[in-house]
């Protein structure tokens, strides 16, 4: 490992642009002491069992929900936001009670079976990876830290996360709610840090989890492919949405509003493209306008409104400079456009824009806020041909007749599609799935297979009948063949 000082880093508040919070990024002697510790717990931690280290999880996941005040603060802190930070926290009783359910039968021990080869039986065991790390990003910092952090804990792994320095406030309420928890503290373990303290991470871990941009993706896979680490890298997206002829426009513009808009539109399956029938394209547009231009900011009251301020100041330049390039090449904005400054944090307000073409960075590149581009079509297969031109294979969604939206979301390349509505991979965990393209590589890290990708099977072959011996290598047992 490189060396790497310890380090002091500003974080700034997304509600008064302020930088009013620091974080200490760690030595490489004291992360690489850190990885250690994990490592030479994580042997206990595995021979617990499954059903130890699933109710160590769920207690610990119920003594949060019961005092989640310090964490809860520290993330509306973080994002700017109240209700969301609400949902981060709440969604973690399910992910421990639904990934444990999931463990139970993917954990099984499978009988001995017999081999293709005559007297061989074939066994098979599941051996976690002894230190996997996890990259999170800033988006929902706590939700991300623990999406894969749980099914590694419960697959009898240690983990050690490095959260986005942007989003780091609600580490140190997370590190105390351990201490009432010496199993699970001694292999788990979040610590703050930038970029740097990431690279250096990857090099102490032996499987690496990563949630972000498609670019420092691309660094970590790279890094990991040198140390022969498996990368499990979520990626960045530019989620189409298919309106067609079939959808009730005014229900359809409900549904793309919510799902370009929620979370001020920075998620990653967030609605990015929408292409709507021709034949409802002005009725879809006047209802999606009158809808957007009734969101209210949650400014001045953080605890109102439905639009929070976007957390990361680097954002808003892009997507500012997004929707110049589409002006400046013949886009119309419709509602909303401006970047504003409240208080000294940034917002802008659902954003719908008209008249834009595959030439445009709005349409290609992500967005990572609540701006709606829309354009028609004029048949399902042209509809499909523009929701597959993408470098992104995230997800998708279909609005219509529920056996026409089925057909079409079967050509869609992308890993996950929602009918009828937007944005459901946020609520439905136990369905697998695949990244395509850019938006991410290896297993899925929904249902089962979210589980066993921290577990390497190893094969014990059981000879029951007689071992060959030195006769059996003999030249003169040659036969007459090559």
């Amino acid at each position: 490992m490189t060396d790497l000082p310890v380090r002091k880093l500003p974080v700034r508040n997304p509600r008064t642009g302020q930088t009013d919070y620091f974080i200490d990024a760690p030595d490489a002697a004291s992360l690489a002491a850190l990885a250690a510790r994990l490592r030479a717990a994580q042997v206990g931690w595995a021979a617990a069992g499954l059903a130890r280290r699933s109710a160590v999880l769920k207690a610990w996941s119920a003594q949060l929900q019961a005092a989640p005040e310090s964490l809860l603060d520290a993330l509306a802190t973080d994002t700017g936001r109240h209700l969301l930070a609400g949902n981060e926290l709440r969604a973690l009783a399910g992910m421990v009670a639904g990934n444990s359910a999931m463990a139970v039968p993917a954990f099984a021990v499978t009988p001995e079976r017999p081999s293709v080869t005559a007297g061989i039986g074939l066994q098979t065991q599941l051996v976690p990876y002894g230190l996997v790390g996890v990259i999170s990003p800033w988006n929902f910092p706590f939700l991300l830290s623990m999406l894969d952090t749980i099914p590694a804990l419960l697959a009898g792994c240690a983990v050690l996360v490095k959260p986005s320095e942007v989003t780091p406030r609600f580490v140190a309420p997370l590190m105390a709610s351990l201490r009432d928890f010496p199993e699970l503290a001694a292999v788990l373990a979040v610590v703050t840090g930038d970029g740097q303290t990431g690279a250096a991470l990857v090099e102490q871990v032996d499987a690496l989890c990563f949630t972000g941009s498609v670019a420092t993706g691309r660094k970590v896979g790279e890094a990991c492919a040198r140390r022969f680490i498996p990368a499990f890298l979520e990626l960045g997206g530019k989620d189409p949405v298919i309106v067609l002829g079939s959808a009730e426009p005014d229900r359809a513009a409900t549904v793309v509003l919510r799902a370009s808009v929620q979370a001020t539109g920075q998620a990653c399956q967030s609605l990015e493209r929408v292409y709507v029938d021709r034949r409802i394209e002005a009725e879809f547009l006047q209802c999606l306008v009158n809808r957007a231009e009734a969101v209210p900011l949650n400014y001045p009251d953080s605890r109102r409104g439905q639009v929070g301020p976007l957390i990361f100041a680097r954002q808003a330049e892009i997507i500012a400079r997004q929707l110049a390039d589409a002006v400046a090449k013949g886009a119309r904005i419709l509602t909303g456009g401006q970047i504003e400054n409240h208080g000294g944090g940034l917002w802008l307000r659902p954003t719908v824009v008209t008249g834009v073409t595959h030439g445009m960075e709005l349409m290609t590149e992500e967005t990572f806020g609540p701006v709606i581009p829309v354009l028609a079509f004029d048949g399902t297969d042209e509809a499909i041909r523009l929701a597959n031109d993408s470098l992104y294979g995230l997800s998708a969604a279909v609005l219509g007749d529920e056996a026409e939206a089925l057909a079409v979301a079967r050509r869609l390349n992308v890993g996950a599609v929602s009918i009828n509505d937007g944005g459901l991979t946020t609520e439905v965990f136990d369905a697998e799935k695949n990244a395509f393209n850019l938006s991410g590589l290896g297993a899925s890290r929904m249902g089962p297979s979210g589980l066993l990708r921290f577990l390497r099977k190893k094969a014990l072959l059981v000879q029951h009948g007689t071992p060959k011996d030195m006769a059996s290598i003999d030249e003169s047992q040659r036969g007459t063949g090559p």
